[in-house]
């Protein structure tokens, strides 16, 4: 079982490196964000810390977010309507080594780019923090990744393959946003700040800004468990998506 398991990470990962369409804008895209609005317009933000600190954390977040979401949400979508799974289906392959699979690629990918960012920000944004911080906020966000694959699992099995990087980018972009990815969430209105707190993307960056010291508000565990709830929510959707195509394919 095992074997099989580790056969289909990698043979996950081998495709994933042969479709340069899903894995250099998964990796490039915050990190070109994040050297406009962090290292470029450098300075001091509202938590008392500099701008690239602290958006180390959001712009980590908001990368690890879409790396979670488009490779399960889309990948899942596309591989559905291709008729991949049902195909896999008839294989001894058990159905936990292709979850396991996109959730490994999806930490992957997850890691590379929490480690971009913390390169370039230390590198060339003047951001000082101690090897724990460091080692912290990459085990907080990587590990943070599982909510948005629970998400993106629940877009893939509802959406059609030529849907799905739309509905995707439609629920993405704007919730990033508005939990105060792209800007500091101090920055935003106030009737924003209120919305965000029913966000998971905010929670989420909290977690990872107390880790370099730029929480604010709310304790850690009110974050964690709003992300365990919305995990849960997430699964539930995912798990029922998966129950439809099952009674359609067998009835």
């Amino acid at each position: 079982m095992l074997r099989i398991h580790w056969l289909e990470i990698k043979y996950e990962f081998i495709k994933m490196l042969r479709m340069p369409q899903y894995s250099l804008p998964t990796l490039f895209f915050p990190v070109v964000f994040y050297i406009f609005f962090a290292l470029v317009f450098n300075g001091r933000s509202g938590s008392g810390m500099s701008i690239a600190t602290y958006m180390l954390a959001t712009y980590g977040a908001f990368g690890v977010i879409g790396a979670s979401l488009f490779g399960f949400g889309v990948g899942v979508a596309i591989e559905r309507g291709q008729g991949w799974l049902q195909v896999k289906r008839t294989t001894p392959m058990p159905f936990s080594a292709y979850i396991v699979a996109k959730v490994a690629m999806s930490l992957v990918f997850s890691t590379i780019i929490v480690l971009a960012l913390l390169f370039l920000g230390t590198t060339f944004g003047g951001v000082h923090i101690g090897f724990a911080r460091a080692l912290g906020l990459v085990v907080v966000l990587v590990s943070g990744s599982l909510t948005f694959c629970a998400l993106g699992m629940a877009i893939g099995y509802f959406a059609g393959p030529n849907s799905a990087a739309p509905i995707v980018n439609l629920i993405y972009l704007p919730m990033s946003f508005l939990s105060g990815l792209w800007v500091p969430i101090w920055a935003l209105p106030r009737g924003l700040q209120r919305l965000a707190f029913f966000l998971p993307p905010f929670h989420f960056a909290q977690l990872a800004l107390r880790v370099i010291g730029g929480g604010r508000g709310l304790p850690a565990y009110v974050h964690v468990i709003a992300m365990t709830i919305a995990t849960a929510i997430f699964l539930f959707v995912a798990y029922s998506g998966y129950r439809r195509d099952e009674g359609k394919m067998y009835g």
